[in-house]
């Protein structure tokens, strides 16, 4: 039985507009395609409604207990604009340290990989000496001590890092 050719259609979930942009590429061919940042959004776009998942914990070593935490009502990342907002000041930011943010924001308490937030933010495993990922994060942090923030970035030693209230 023959009947018409069904179009597919395809969801991607990509937290960081680096990752969205690789997506889109891989993407590209596909007779359609949605990219969203977050699952919430793609349930809401596909009109599911589902209790919430349990994040999933990064591989390797074992990291500390930590309960987290929503970020400071006040601190925001604004995403179009690349800008970090606290209270009634903003501080612009490069595409690395707003890439690097996000991540970090949007799971405020819980420790960030080294392996994980490469991925996420440069794209790749490759980790090198580290040095690319600790000169954004040392910018990130003047940035939110400029602001004087109540939220920096804190390293877990050996492990990644994670925001933290000051």
């Amino acid at each position: 039985m023959q009947g018409s050719p069904v179009a597919s259609l395809v969801i991607g979930i990509a937290s960081s507009p680096a990752e969205r942009r690789h997506l889109a590429r891989l993407l590209g061919g596909s007779d359609a395609f949605l990219i969203v940042s977050t699952v919430d959004q793609a349930r809401e776009f596909l009109g599911v409604v589902e209790a919430p998942a349990v994040p999933a914990q990064p591989t390797g070593a074992a990291l500390p207990e930590v309960t987290p935490s929503p970020p400071p009502p006040d601190l925001a990342v604004d995403s179009d604009r690349r800008v970090l907002r606290w209270r009634d000041q903003e501080i612009d930011l490069t595409r690395l340290e707003h890439d690097v943010l996000l991540c970090l924001v949007h799971a405020p308490g819980q420790v960030w990989t080294y392996e994980r937030l490469h991925l996420e933010v440069w794209g790749n495993r490759h980790l090198g000496r580290g040095s690319d990922m600790h000169s954004v994060v040392r910018r990130v942090r003047a940035k939110l001590a400029r602001l004087d923030a109540a939220a920096t970035i804190h390293s877990v030693r050996g492990v990644g890092f994670r925001l933290a209230p000051v």
